[in-house]
């Protein structure tokens, strides 16, 4: 998507503090923050693999993740939005990273992200998610729709 700036942030720092966007007014006005998970799994044939979402009002594919409720941690955010998009109840292993860019309303965005690994449940479609593929991170590189998620995902050692 045009606008979307590829820049994936190590997990050192949770590189929230102080992100700004400064408008026509020079206001400054707080990120938008959010949360996700790259969730993984060995596959039958012995290669780690990734869960890939399908959002049908923006025809992508990406990794799950949304926005923090009121008052929420990041970690609890992360895990709550990868159940609510995958069906999945997962465990986090580890921080994943961080990615910024500017959403399609013009916001700066800011997204941390968690290696986790599922615990239970199975994947239900929604009107916010419509499917979700179980892929190798070859072939998540391939489908992935934005170059941010491929930047984050090929920088991780999985499962």
């Amino acid at each position: 998507m045009a606008g979307r700036m590829a820049r994936a942030r190590p997990p050192a720092g949770d590189g929230l503090d102080g992100a700004v966007r400064r408008g026509a007014d020079t206001t400054p006005r707080a990120a938008v923050r959010a949360a996700g998970g790259i969730v993984c799994r060995t596959g039958p044939d012995g290669l780690a693999e990734v869960a890939v979402i399908h959002r049908p009002a923006q025809d992508d594919w990406s990794l799950p993740k949304g926005k923090l409720e009121e008052a929420e941690e990041p970690e609890e955010a992360a895990l709550r939005e990868v159940e609510e998009e995958t069906g999945l109840r997962c465990e986090i292993a580890r921080p994943a990273g961080s990615t910024a860019y500017v959403d399609r309303r013009g916001r700066d965005k800011i997204v941390r992200y968690w290696v986790m690994r599922p615990v239970e449940g199975g994947f239900r479609p929604s009107e916010e998610v419509d499917a979700m593929r179980w892929l190798t991170v070859e072939e998540a590189l391939g489908l992935l729709t934005y170059p941010i998620d491929r930047t984050l995902l090929s920088a991780q050692e999985l499962c």
